[in-house]
Formats: structure tokens, C-alpha cells, sequence
């Protein structure tokens, strides 16, 4: 059996790759990694290793060590801090890598600096401005519609971390000053970008040498952590759908060629519809899953983790059809709980609506749920049965 090592163990984004790549036959042995003790007690990991934080200098021997001493045949990063960390490996350790090229990982870690080359190669991205100062902020706002939104977040970093809809410039530059006084974050570091109000999709897609192996998309519904925090929206989903939407497919492809017509390894791109429907790119996480992946994993004909690892691993793969749909499944997720993976249908099964037929001829539409999350036919079908009994 390949013996895998999973960076950071003990994480949610972890122990949800893991729980994809127990579903590989033949399975894989897996080994987990953390510079934490109390998070790698948490691990789902076959066995797992205390190690050296990856900032630190001693922690590429210490990995090699561990390398060695398990015989590790893959290691999968899987924060952007260990895929940046990785990608200047020795070539000892690269060998035992399957990442992106070191300038397109430091091209997209920069969403400002990737945002600026999708547009000049015409692939669909947010207008967007970099925070130079600020004062220059007023000067900034002038370049969106009157009395609309603007974006304001970090241009590096994952979680949506520091980001937020402003109205104005004071609200922008505010914003800005608290992040700059508490954060010690340079205004430098921020950038402006017109508001996307549309949909907001992930796709993730696997390639080897520039050949795409797999491709899968889904939709956010609702965010986890919008109740105590200034933004309404986020990177993690608590509801998210699978969607069959080979355009946005089409787009973030498009923009994988663009930013490195050889690229091999993992892309997670996020995107959202701006006011005339049109999914624009926010940012590419460039060489690890999401942390949501299993809604990518444990639904269609393949499994997007298990198809990385077993690229990684040079085995040949060629898949009969490499945009995978399987419309109509919703992972849910929230704090201290697994994400649970459920068809549509589901939702009605085990659920007693008996309390709040009284309402459906006011209210129908709303109860079924039919309308916000976009249920598929047969959960519909279900939904007005239901509500004739």
C-alpha cells in the first residue's frame, strides 16, 4: 500500500482529505503531521508525528526524517503556508510532491498580482485596485459606480481574512486603520474591488503536464460564521450544492492554461457572478484541496482526492468523462460537527411537517425550501406532496 503524509493533522481541512482518501481501493496507509500537539491529538491519521513548526529551519530534516522512516511515498500540504513552505524544497523531497510550479503558487498567493494577469489574458475577474495608501483611497472609489459596494480585503491569505463590503471610503479606510492597529497590517496590503453580487461557485480541478485530469464545481448557499463577523460573506460554505456549470468549468480552466500552460497538481478556484451573471475569479489556491472537499470527493463518478493522490503517485489516469456532475448534493458543515454529505430528497425524509401546514397558503414556497436553495425536481415533487397530505 502508498503511504501518504498529511500536513497539519488533526485540522478540519485535514480530517475532511482524510476521510476522502480512506474511500481509495486500494487504500493508502496515512500518516499525519502537525507542529501542534493538541491539534495532532485530534487526527484521523493512521499514525502521526510531532514536528518543528514549517517556518522553523530545523523542520526539513525533521521531515525528511520522517520521510524516511515511514517511507513515505506522497506528501500533500495542505495549508497555502505548507504549499508555499514545500514548493522550495530540495529536490529530494520534491520528488515526493505533486505541486504546481514554485512561480505559479507565488503568482496566485497574491490575489492582486494573479487578478492582474487573468485580466490581461481576458479571463473574467472583480475590477479591482490596490490600497497604495490612505489617502489615496477617495481617489480609488471614484473608479466604481456611485453608491454602489466595493470589496475591501487582504491581497494574501485564505478564509476571506480581512475582508469586507464598504460603502464609502471612510468605511474602507477605517477598516483598514483597525486591521493596521491591531494586526500590524500594512494599508499596502489591501486592495478595493468591485462587488460581486451573484452567485458564488468552487471548482477544483486536478492536472498533470498541462493535460486537465478532473474537474468538479458546487455553489455556496450560506456562509459558517457570518453571525460575529462585519462580512456577509466567506470562503467557507455551512450549505453548499453540487451545480452542473460547465461554463464556470470552462473559465477556470481557461485560467489554469493561462497561468501555467504545464500545470500539474491541485487548483481550487473560487468564483462569484458579478451584475450581469458573468462568474469572475477571485482567487486560485494553487496546490491543496479545499477544506471542503469532501462535497467534491464522495459525490459523482470520482473521487477528486483519491484521482490527486494517485496522479501524484504517477499512476496512469484517464477518465471517461473529465467534468464530473452529480447535481442535487448538499454538504452541510458547522462547528464541532462532521460534514455531512445528503441528496435533496433527503431533507424530507425523517422531518415531520405537521406543525406548520397551517401556514403553506400563505407561506408555502418558503417552507419547502424549494426557492432559496435551489432543491432539485424530485425534492420538490416531494415538497408538494407533502404539503397536499
Amino acid at each position: 500500500m502508498k503511504r501518504l503524509l498529511i500536513t497539519t493533522a488533526g485540522s478540519g481541512a485535514s480530517n475532511n482529505l482524510i476521510r476522502s482518501l480512506r474511500a481509495a481501493e486500494p487504500p493508502f496507509i496515512l500518516i499525519g503531521v502537525h507542529s501542534d500537539r493538541f491539534m495532532l491529538k485530534r487526527s484521523t491519521a493512521d499514525r502521526n508525528y510531532l514536528s518543528p513548526s514549517a517556518n522553523r529551519a530545523e523542520f526539513v530534516p525533521v521531515l525528511r526524517r520522517i520521510v524516511q522512516a515511514e517511507g513515505i511515498d506522497l506528501v500533500l500540504p495542505v495549508t497555502d503556508t505548507d504549499v508555499s513552505r514545500f514548493s522550495r524544497f530540495d529536490p529530494w523531497l520534491r520528488r515526493r510532491l505533486f505541486l504546481p510550479d514554485r512561480a505559479t503558487i507565488a503568482r496566485c498567493q497574491d490575489k492582486y498580482t494573479l487578478n492582474v494577469f487573468l485580466r490581461s489574458r481576458g479571463i473574467p475577474v472583480p475590477l479591482t485596485y490596490p490600497v497604495r495608501d490612505l489617502r489615496g483611497i477617495d481617489k480609488l472609489f471614484q473608479n466604481f459606480p456611485r453608491a454602489s459596494r466595493a470589496w475591501c480585503r487582504i491581497r494574501r491569505g485564505g478564509g476571506a481574512i480581512g475582508a469586507v463590503p464598504v460603502r464609502t471610503a471612510d468605511e474602507a479606510r477605517n477598516w483598514i486603520k483597525c486591521w493596521s492597529a491591531i494586526r500590524r497590517i500594512s494599508p499596502r496590503l489591501f486592495t478595493l474591488s468591485e462587488f460581486l453580487p451573484g452567485r458564488d461557485f468552487a471548482c477544483q480541478s486536478v492536472w498533470r503536464e498541462g493535460t486537465l485530469a478532473l474537474v468538479k464545481t458546487c455553489e455556496r448557499l450560506s456562509y459558517f460564521g457570518t453571525g460575529t463577523q462585519p462580512g456577509v460573506v466567506s470562503s467557507v460554505a455551512t450549505l453548499a450544492k453540487t451545480v452542473n456549470e460547465p461554463g464556470v468549468a470552462e473559465i477556470c480552466s481557461a485560467a489554469v492554461r493561462a497561468v501555467d500552460p504545464r500545470a500539474s497538481g491541485v487548483f481550487s478556484i473560487d468564483l462569484r457572478e458579478n451584475e450581469d451573471g458573468v462568474p469572475c475569479i477571485t482567487e486560485i489556491n494553487a496546490g491543496r484541496l479545499s477544506s471542503g472537499t469532501n462535497i467534491l470527493d464522495l459525490t459523482g463518478k470520482h473521487n477528486m482526492a483519491v484521482t490527486y493522490a494517485q496522479l501524484g503517485l504517477g499512476r496512469p489516469i484517464k477518465l471517461s468523462n473529465v467534468y464530473d456532475v452529480a447535481e442535487d448534493c448538499y454538504m452541510l458543515r458547522d462547528l464541532d460537527t462532521l460534514p455531512a454529505i445528503h441528496r435533496a430528497d433527503e431533507f424530507f425524509e425523517g422531518i415531520s411537517e405537521t406543525m406548520v401546514r397551517g401556514f403553506r397558503k400563505t407561506n408555502r414556497r418558503s417552507h419547502t425550501g424549494s426557492v432559496r436553495y435551489g432543491l432539485g425536481s424530485s425534492a420538490r415533487r416531494e415538497a408538494k406532496a407533502s404539503s397536499r397530505n
